[in-house]
């Protein structure tokens, strides 16, 4: 675990390995500084030394100083670059792991759980790996070091701060074992917040349009309060390391002023060893409240480190497992050999069952069924956005598992049942299909989709600002788009899924008349609740609880298959 995170500080590796350095530079002269004041009082100020002994050493004392400041502040420099840096590897690592997971990785995960862990969980690891640069070396060093210099002084007197420390470490064992689980529940919490917050969010329309805010704002609320609770819950027993540190402090520095007292009226002792003692004392606590909070901020960021690795080692379910990298799909043919799908891998429970049929390339294909019937399932098996569990899916005459990712899904475009567009200009969009495309292509993709017209009418034209996911075009013209960006590509196949729902008939129309004279030999496959949608395809797939129940010509369903007879028949009653 801790070696995939060391990974991650890449090229920011000197700034970590110098800030321990320079931190100890900075320590070295804390503990000398008590050191030259005690023989500035007893020798310059109560014995012989004089005023130039005062001034010789009170010199050396600021000069000390300014190099403690000196070292202080490139420490804190260097931990704060190397800690940055690694938070921004870690980052773009946990992204990029993100990026590979397959559909059936992502369901495993949640939106919000991994927003959570790519930002609030990576802050608190990155907190705990800066303290740990900076501090892991400068309190055992000034531990040691003071420990040393205190013994040096008195050995009798030393005797008092060992009866504290296992005070400290019976305490703070405590801590630790009760802050973890408390720690875990409060990022679940997080999850759920950040859960709550998406939904709103993305379905704020929604909300408004059912006069759904106080409910929202009560859910919200509700989740925010537990997750107020979870931290006060989990604070409860950390912040319980600042009082124990310091009544323990305090209680070593009064045994002290007593001992050390005592030990001054009778001559043992001088004034200004007792002052470098109580410093040094005062130092060796503060090494130890360094310590413990080290072991805190460990204990904080150990949750938030497991989520992370726990994504980091997700095995990838679809991995791209090419046996030639240059193999092409030569055609859009498709063929489906014995295919059953379970989205829990259970071949007890299957999804999809006995699928078999064969598309020639270059044919139209329209799908359809009822709800449920795993028609999206089905398409997605395509571009292996999930793999089968029994049998074989074929593309190009090839099993897709022998080309690469990229190859495949280069050739086959999928216009999902979700339009999603992004942030930025139409243009922008559109090119997530052709990054390379010319203003010409671009044109003549979205005349195809139907989408050239109602662009050309915004101000701006191609240049207008969509803004975040679409909002400024309506549901129909974001399908049209997302149908362009698709065309685009250029692909042997493109899926259709549910993608002209919300468009008019006639534009429809016009849709698939375009695709009838643009797409003579990319196979095209639409599913449709219309069956005017799929009227004109060569063959209709007719799916009903994960089967095929046909497969044949519009023409041959209506004279054979029952399903598609009364689908026709009830859409036609309003006509």
């Amino acid at each position: 675990m801790i070696k995939k995170l060391v990974s991650n500080i890449g090229e920011y590796k000197k700034y970590a390995i110098l800030t321990p350095f320079v931190m100890i530079g900075e320590v070295l002269m804390e503990i000398l500084i008590p050191f030259v004041m005690a023989s500035m009082i007893d020798k310059g100020i109560l014995g012989d030394g004089g005023v130039s002994y005062i001034a010789k050493m009170g010199g050396l004392m600021v000069v000390m100083a300014m190099i403690s400041m000196m070292f202080g502040a490139l420490g804190a420099k260097f931990g704060s670059m190397a800690g940055m840096g690694f938070a921004k590897n870690l980052r773009k690592k946990l992204f990029d792991k993100v990026q590979d997971f397959s559909f059936a990785n992502v369901d495993k995960f949640s939106t919000p759980s991994l927003v959570t862990r790519l930002t609030t969980d990576i802050t608190n690891t990155q907190n705990a790996f800066m303290m740990l640069i900076r501090m892991a070396a400068r309190a055992p060093i000034m531990l040691i070091g003071a420990t040393v210099m205190a013994i040096t002084i008195n050995v009798k007197l030393s005797s008092v701060f060992l009866v504290v420390i296992p005070i400290l470490a019976i305490a703070l064992g405590l801590i630790i074992s009760k802050a973890h689980p408390r720690v875990v529940a409060m990022l679940g919490l997080y999850d759920k917040l950040n859960s709550d917050v998406q939904e709103n969010l993305v379905g704020i329309r929604v909300v408004k349009a059912f006069v759904r805010e106080k409910q929202e704002i009560k859910k919200f609320e509700e989740s925010a309060d537990a997750l107020r609770k979870a931290q006060l819950f989990a604070e409860k027993i950390i912040i319980l390391n600042g009082p124990v540190m310091q009544f323990c402090m305090y209680i070593c520095m009064v045994a002290i002023l007593w001992f050390g007292g005592n030990m001054v009226m009778d001559g043992s002792f001088e004034i200004g060893q007792l002052s470098s003692f109580i410093n040094y004392i005062s130092q060796i606590l503060m090494s130890l409240m360094m310590l413990s909070m080290i072991f805190i901020m460990i204990i904080v960021s150990r949750a938030s480190v497991l989520r992370i690795i726990e994504v980091l080692d997700e095995d990838i379910d679809i991995k791209d497992s090419a046996t030639e990298k240059n193999l092409q799909v030569k055609d859009g043919s498709i063929e489906f050999r014995q295919v059953g799908f379970s989205y829990a891998r259970d071949k007890e429970n299957l999804t999809l069952a006995d699928v078999n049929f064969k598309i020639q390339s270059g044919e139209t294909i329209g799908i359809i069924g009822g709800t449920g019937s795993s028609k999206t399932t089905l398409v997605q098996l395509i571009p292996r956005l999930y793999d089968v569990l029994e049998g074989e899916v074929l593309v190009g005459g090839e099993n897709v598992k022998q080309y690469s990712l990229e190859t495949l899904r280069n050739e086959v475009a999928m216009v999902l049942q979700k339009n999603v567009l992004f942030s930025g200009t139409i243009r922008d969009n559109l090119k997530w299909g052709k990054e390379d495309a010319t203003e010409e292509e671009v044109i003549e993709a979205c005349k195809a989709a139907q989408a050239h017209d109602f662009i050309m009418s915004f101000p701006d034209g191609y240049d207008t600002d969509l803004g975040q996911g679409g909002v400024n075009v309506s549901g129909g013209q974001k399908q049209r788009l997302c149908i362009a960006r698709a065309l685009l590509k250029q692909p042997k196949i493109i899926i259709l899924d549910d993608s002209t729902s919300a468009v008019d008939t006639a534009t429809d129309q016009k849709i698939r008349q375009a695709f009838r004279e643009k797409l003579k030999d990319t196979t095209t496959i639409i599913i449709a609740q219309r069956i005017s949608s799929v009227s004109d395809a060569d063959k209709v797939l007719v799916l009903d609880d994960g089967k095929i129940n046909a497969f044949a010509t519009p023409d041959e369903l209506m004279q054979n298959n029952d399903i598609y007879r009364e689908v026709y028949e009830s859409q036609q009653k309003g006509a």
